[in-house]
């Protein structure tokens, strides 16, 4: 479990083909230990398990269900990504509850800068946008954003300059993929609610 509360930004070393997935290496800004094996990471949003440390330097495997709802397969050396250790018991929370299983891609369609300031409107599949609401919380690229609107296959956020500053979506050009995972209540709203269609239908 993740806050949305991106600890700094890695610089992927290494891409490599690997099985059916992926092999990861990202350099990481945090100091030694950074993680031990097997503990979980948050990169751009996505879940993933420590196989291999050097130092700051982490592997991880990524597989092909991730590579399929995810651009992690378009990561190359040099790409820089949004990372976050998992949170822990006790631990401030802040941001708001993210479980790092991304619901799919979007795209940056504009970004229009006011001074410091910058509203960004991301396009995305439609069902993704259904569960959105103005004000509520969604996490792209890891980040916990906050809603300013919501259309049918889009939505906009408001990013203040520290998140420009120290996230990855300060240079994140237009037409780039971005990965998107919706607030989990809104999952268990929507599953509780198909639920109760049938029982409706019956009576």
């Amino acid at each position: 479990m993740f806050t949305g509360l991106v600890e700094g930004m890695g610089t992927v070393k290494n891409a490599e083909a690997e099985g059916p997935g992926l092999r990861l290496g990202i350099q990481t800004p945090f100091q030694s230990p950074v993680a031990a094996l097997g503990s979980s990471f948050s990169v751009a949003g996505a879940c993933l398990t420590v196989v291999g440390l050097q130092g700051g330097l982490l592997d991880f495997q990524v597989g092909a269900e991730t590579l399929a709802r995810t651009h992690l397969g378009q990561l190359q050396p040099g790409s820089q990504v949004n990372l976050e250790r998992s949170l822990k018991l006790g631990a401030e929370m802040g941001g708001h509850w993210v479980q790092g299983h991304v619901d799919g891609t979007g795209t940056l369609a504009s970004r229009e800068s006011d001074r410091d300031w910058d509203m960004i409107w991301f396009n995305c599949p439609a069902e993704l946008s259904r569960d959105m609401i103005r004000k509520g919380s969604i996490t792209v690229d890891g980040v916990s954003l906050t809603l300013v609107d919501v259309r049918p296959g889009g939505f906009s956020v408001m990013l203040i300059p520290h998140t420009l500053a120290a996230t990855t979506l300060g240079s994140t050009p237009v037409g780039a993929s971005v990965n998107i995972e919706i607030d989990i209540l809104a999952r268990y709203v929507r599953n509780a609610v198909s639920q109760m269609q049938p029982e409706r239908n019956a009576q």
